[in-house]
């Protein structure tokens, strides 16, 4: 049953979104099966394919709701990153006849070609986002199992969906819709939880937030993209990360959110918000922020640092009272925070904070079918 008051405490792993789909929650990532909602045992695609070493649980997920020994007879793709392809070579193992599909701008990173623009820790928001520098962004190479998507918006195994291209979290990332019910598989193009942050992620409350900031690589786009999905006016929502939401929640919270997109899901700062990753044949990064190694340490810098104030606050309390009043060495702080004489403190990243540009194009604009072709080119 839908619910946009839901969490992980009250929500199995794997549940009916509604008739004709259901999810598979793989520790903070989700999947998908997908089927004809008057044939609930099958034919059915699988859209996504979780994290590495998940195949198995999958597999079995899928006996269970369609028998043994019926695979899907597709696999479609949001996009390429690491928690929503890797388990997709035991998947293949497994099902050798099952064709892959994915948007044309995501074939070099499926098929071995080129890797992703490197995640951003530097976006802050909590521990998913610090922690991102590890997390695997080299290419898959799933070779000619992997095909593109119909140039028509149709969906492979899904007669009354269709896909709709919603880039700027990947470059080739899609999301896909059923039309009659406006049931709206939207990928990482928004999320229903706040997914940099590791406490979010874990209790998993309902909230719509943007795509996963750690791995966006272009931030017009992604923008484009939501108020693009928001005009679908979906009736249902379900994402790569959070619990599924539904109704006139579900739309008020995106038209709230698409009006302030940059105020609350663009980073104040990181690589990829002053100018975006591009793939015209070679990748373009804009410089890191900070190296990865310099993240880690502050990581362990931050672990260390909340140790040492915690001893030194017992020592302190031990010592209360012990320190004269008017030492000549006690230097008093005012009420803005600073020191006498000193400037107030402003916080480095408010000094310049990302504008979007008023002239940047929308989505449908910069991946047109010409501009993806001028693109495509470039991957023969």
């Amino acid at each position: 049953m839908l619910s946009n008051e839901a969490t992980r405490a009250n929500t199995p792993a794997f549940t009916t979104v509604v008739p004709g789909l259901s999810v598979l929650r793989d520790v903070f990532v989700n999947l998908y099966y997908a089927f004809p909602q008057d044939q609930p045992r099958g034919p059915w695609v699988l859209i996504d394919a979780g994290l590495p070493g998940s195949a198995d649980k999958i597999k079995k997920q899928a006996e269970e709701l369609f028998g043994a020994d019926t695979p899907p007879t597709a696999i479609l793709l949001t996009h390429g990153h690491f928690d929503h392809v890797g388990a997709l070579h035991g998947l293949l193992e497994a099902w050798p006849n099952v064709p892959v599909y994915a948007h044309q701008l995501e074939l070099p990173y499926l098929t071995g070609r080129s890797s992703y623009p490197p995640p951003d820790p530097t976006v802050g928001g909590g521990l998913m986002s610090y922690l991102s520098f590890v997390y695997p962004k080299h290419p898959y190479n799933f070779g000619a199992r992997v095909e593109a998507l119909p140039a028509d918006g149709s969906v492979p195994g899904l007669p009354g969906w269709r896909w709709v291209p919603t880039p700027g979290h990947t470059f080739g990332h899609v999301s896909f819709f059923r039309e009659h019910d406006k049931v709206l598989i939207a990928g990482d193009a928004f999320t229903t939880v706040f997914a940099e942050s590791g406490l979010a992620t874990y209790t998993q409350k309902q909230e719509v937030h943007g795509p996963p900031a750690y791995f966006t690589a272009d931030w017009d786009a992604a923008r484009a993209s939501v108020e693009l999905l928001t005009r679908l006016e979906p009736e249902v929502a379900a994402t790569g990360h959070g619990i599924p939401m539904h109704g006139n929640e579900l739309r008020h919270q995106l038209a709230d959110f698409v009006t302030r997109f940059d105020a609350v899901s663009r980073p104040k700062a990181g690589r990829y918000v002053p100018l975006p990753a591009t793939a015209d044949g070679v990748r373009i990064l804009p410089p890191p922020v900070v190296k990865p190694w310099l993240a880690a340490l502050a990581i362990a810098g931050v672990a260390i640092g909340a140790v040492a104030l915690t001893l030194a606050g017992k020592k302190a309390r031990k010592k209360k009272g012990k320190k004269r009043k008017g030492s000549k060495n006690y230097t008093s702080i005012s009420k803005t925070g600073s020191r006498r004489g000193d400037q107030p403190y402003r916080a480095w990243y408010r000094d310049d904070p990302a504008q979007p540009s008023a002239a940047s194009p929308t989505a449908d604009q910069r991946y047109s079918d010409s501009w993806s072709r001028k693109i495509e080119t470039q991957y023969p």
